[in-house]
């Protein structure tokens, strides 16, 4: 299989050996998914796990890169789970290390921005999941998404494209020390014109 396959196949994977494709996650995200692991634990721990899959593809070397839910495995492995279901959706294993990052920046399945919205190389994607830096943005824009500031999207990484948007407009400080001040910020901005290119924008349409 050497490109996205009808029928993913899915095995479980040791969590540490799962390599992320960006360079940052919302950390407080992470703190929700793990007090909603924490909610699941016990007998429904086996459900949870296999609700939830990691897409990955596999790299060179056959090693196998997230292509989603980088919150979800970091938050499992910071709860002690060990092995997680993954979904394997391709398989570029024969690609040389450059032509393997080239054609994941092209399908839209790598995000090398850091925790400043700038543009980094590919070669600045850390090799494991507990080396991903903190991006409060991307924190804010998961709870304006659920708040019903934008509608769910498939497009990868729309998560970030709000994070970017609300970091040019909300001051750090604020973010950092008044979280829910911010959300309502975000909640004002995601509904004006300036956000409409932004996937999912759910702010009124004026019709002439």
């Amino acid at each position: 299989m050497q490109s996205h396959s009808r029928d993913p196949f899915v095995k479980p994977t040791r969590i540490l050996d799962l390599r992320p494709t960006q360079i940052t996650v919302g950390m407080r995200e992470v703190a929700d998914k793990r007090r909603r692991w924490r909610r699941e634990h016990g007998k429904h721990a086996a459900t949870f796990l296999g609700r939830h899959m990691i897409p990955i593809v596999m790299g060179p070397k056959q090693r196998p890169y997230v292509i989603d839910h980088h919150h979800l495995a970091l938050a499992l492995h910071q709860e002690g789970v060990e092995h997680v279901l993954t979904t394997v959706f391709a398989d570029f294993g024969h690609l040389q290390k450059d032509a393997f990052w080239t054609v994941l920046g092209q399908r839209g399945l790598a995000h090398p921005f850091d925790a400043t919205g700038k543009l980094r190389a590919f070669a600045d994607i850390p090799v494991s999941l507990v080396d991903l830096v903190d991006d409060p943005y991307r924190s804010l824009a998961g709870a304006l998404r659920r708040a019903g500031g934008y509608a769910k999207d498939a497009l990868p990484f729309s998560e970030f494209m709000w994070a970017d948007f609300l970091r040019r407009r909300i001051k750090l400080a604020v973010v950092d020390e008044n979280f829910e001040r911010a959300l309502k910020q975000a909640l004002t901005l995601a509904r004006k014109p300036e956000a409409n290119y932004l996937p999912g924008w759910c702010g009124p349409i004026n019709e002439d």
